[in-house]
This record gives structure tokens, sequence and C-alpha cells, in this order.
């Protein structure tokens, strides 16, 4: 860049309110929502009046949406993983009908437990009977789906799911799924294995074309004739007539009987738990959804400047989607580290076992929509408030504020509140 182009764009930030620069002093890192029509800023790498304006090439677009990576926390410190991923950023595979995108431990190297598809079927696309190595977990974020399964001791399932709905089929289960009703159906897919690949699905189809037809006719009783047209490779999403009802297409043999065990889930039909300072929280695990065994899960929102609080999961790796709204991260590693990220709909994020974090809402008038998974059949966590105030507050005191004793009151004042209890949360 000529030298007259650099003092023209150093001016142009200078002059800009919109833009953070050396004029801004935020000792205590509050947050910075670019998006937002009153307080939002373009992010800068400047803090409390260091730093300088970047004059090469830019993706401020990018630079956007992740602001706490352009200007870090003062409180951010030492070399931590990326624990981000977006899967606008995934390859997509387009198929008649549909398509699938996945964040594997390929695309994002801290999916180490989990690993997540984003799928969509339209009205009538069938995902092909198949089935996998691994445990899947699903939610519908839009749409309706008719799923199959068939259970260990041959008993056969036929479910219909909708929006804020849940399946899960353990490894081994064959299944299938068909989008329903106008438009269809998308959803988020967990599978307990962050080295999950979809092209490693097992698929009907796939199977057949590598199966001798000679074989095939043997296995079923039937002429070999039968087979002379079966696909010569993989379906995987097709388009299909649109199913009749349950009743009309379940299979009426005397050799069939009814699975006994429960697949699906109404998640968003749970009454949630309503937080301390606004928010809610609905909780899945094998208490009330006793099949998923190796996926525990929790749907939270987040109002308009809030906090999902201080804390950590002891028994599993967080892997969480945003459904709605922005919101930053600060994971907190041990050994003087500590990264923050920013995720917006549609990213997904990681925190490992026991790295404490918290989940703050960005906007001041958006909501933040979330979900939490984890490789465990029980959802579990610490609160940090909650430790502090089941702890002696002159201890409490003592190691966070000894050099202030009034502060320190006031701070051990605030935990009891007013001698009483806090309430747990979430």
């Amino acid at each position: 860049m000529a030298a007259k182009n650099v003092k023209k764009a150093l001016a142009e930030y200078a002059s800009s309110p919109n833009g953070q620069g050396p004029q801004d002093k935020d000792p205590y890192d509050y947050v910075n929502d670019p998006y937002s029509d009153e307080h939002g800023k373009r992010p800068e790498p400047w803090r409390n009046g260091e730093g300088a304006h970047p004059i090469g090439p830019r993706n401020i677009a990018r630079e956007m949406q992740s602001p706490d990576m352009m200007r870090p926390p003062s409180t951010d410190h030492g070399t931590l993983p990326n624990m981000k991923w977006s899967f606008a950023d995934s390859h997509t595979r387009i198929e008649e009908g549909g398509w699938a995108r996945q964040t594997t431990v390929r695309e994002l190297p801290t999916s180490i437990e989990l690993a997540g598809v984003n799928m969509r079927l339209d009205e009538g696309a069938i995902r092909e009977l198949h089935w996998h190595k691994e445990g899947e977990w699903a939610y519908v974020l839009e749409g309706k789906v008719r799923i199959t399964a068939l259970d260990r001791k041959g008993g056969n399932y036929l479910g219909e799911v909708e929006k804020g709905d849940l399946w899960y089929f353990p490894a081994g289960h064959p299944h299938s799924l068909q989008g329903l009703g106008k438009g269809g159906s998308e959803f988020l897919l967990i599978f307990d294995d962050g080295n999950f690949s979809e092209d490693s699905t097992f698929l009907l189809s796939d199977w057949l074309a590598h199966t001798p037809k000679s074989v095939l006719a043997k296995n079923f009783r039937v002429a070999p004739e039968i087979f002379q047209h079966i696909p010569a490779k993989e379906r995987y999403i097709f388009q299909g007539s649109m199913p009749g009802s349950m009743e009309d297409e379940d299979p009426k043999k005397p050799a069939i009987k009814k699975s006994k065990l429960e697949f699906t889930h109404k998640m968003l039909a749970q009454k949630p738990e309503q937080l301390p300072g606004g928010g809610t929280v609905r909780i899945t695990d094998t208490s009330n959804f006793p099949i998923s065994s190796t996926v525990a899960a929790a749907h939270v929102t987040i109002p308009p400047g809030g906090l999902r609080e201080m804390h950590w999961h002891p028994n599993a790796d967080e892997w969480s989607y945003f459904i709605r709204g922005r919101a930053r991260v600060t994971v907190f590693a041990s050994s003087n580290s500590a990264r923050t990220f920013n995720y917006m709909a549609g990213d997904v994020g990681i925190v490992p076992k026991s790295m404490g974090h918290f989940v703050e809402n960005l906007s001041d008038t958006e909501e933040v929509e979330m979900l939490e998974m984890f490789r465990a059949p029980k959802f579990e966590d610490f609160s940090l408030e909650q430790w502090l105030a089941a702890t002696p507050g002159r201890n409490v005191a003592e190691h966070i504020l000894k050099s202030d004793e009034r502060a320190g009151k006031a701070f051990v004042d605030a935990l009891e509140g007013g001698k009483k209890p806090v309430k747990p949360r979430l």
C-alpha cells in the first residue's frame, strides 16, 4: 500500500465512530457486538490504547463474525487450539432431494468425542436404509421426518418427529429417514465418535451392489433375474414417493412384532427450567430418554445481554451447536491459558472436559438458542458460583479479595444471598 494511501486509511479509522481505535478504553472487557445498531463497533486490534490498525488485505465480514479474535479480551493468554467451526465452511454433498455437510475431527481437530452432520431432506426425499458403527442422536431443526428402525430383538419401529424432537439409534441399529410435509426437513445429527464419516455409513444399496446376484437370490429365495436392475452404486439420499399413514405402511406380517423401545423424544415439549436472570434449560439424557445411552444434551436459551454462568463439565467434552443469536465463550484451560471464541447460527463449539467456560449473549436485542451435547449417559456440570457459595465465606474472601476486606465481604454476602444458599444454576 502506498504511503499516502496508508495515511488516508489511518485518518479514516481515527475519524470513524464505527471502528475501535487508540481512543477506546475498556478495562473490564465488555462485549462488542458489531451487528448492534446502537453500540456495535467494527473490531480492530486495539485494546486500551495498545495495538495498531491493519493496513494490509482484510476480510472484514469474517472479522465481524469473530470480534474477539481480532480484539481478544485482555484476560486471554497462552496457546489453545481452535475450538470453533462453522457448517458454512464444511463441504456440502448435494444429492437428489437433499444434501449433507459434516463437522468431524478432520474439520475441527478438537472435535474428538463427537461429530456432527447437518442434513436436509426435501419433501418425500429418503435417507436410504443404513446403519453405523456409531450411535446416532438427532435434533430436528425444521420440518417433519418419518423414521423407521429395527431393534436387536427384531421389533420394528415407525415414528414421526418434528421441530424440537430427537431420535437416537444405538450403534448397529438399521434405520431410515424421510422428509415429510411442505418443504421437507432439516436436522442435526450427532455421532458418538469424532472420527465419524458419512462416507463410512453401511448402506443397503451399496451392500447389494457388492454381492453376487446368485447369493442375493439364494438369500431371499427368489430368482436372480429379480435383481437385474438394482442400483449399481449407493443411493444415499434420493427422491421418493410420499408415504401413506404410519398405520397403513406398518408391515402387517405375523413374524413382525412392534419394538418395545422408544427411539424418539420430544425435547422442546419438556417443561423448561427457568434460570436466575432469565433464560431456560431443558436437559435430555438417560433419565428421561433411556435409549440415548451415549449422548446427553441440554437445550439452552440465553436472554439478550444474559450469561450462561461460569461452569465446567466433569464427565465429557461439550459439543455445542448455535441455532440463533450471537455469543462469546471464553475457555479456561488452566496453566495460565484462556482463549475467547465468537459464535453465531450454524456454528459449532468445543469445550474439552473439565475446562471452565461461560456463554455470554453478545446482543442486547436477540436471544441465544443453543444445544450442548456430550458423549455421556448423563448431563453433569459444576457451577462456579454454587461451589463458592458452598465454601466458607472466610476461605473464599481470603482466596480472591484478601487485600480488600470490604470488597471481600460484599462478594461473600452476594454469594450467600443474605445468608440464604445460592440456588444451583445450570
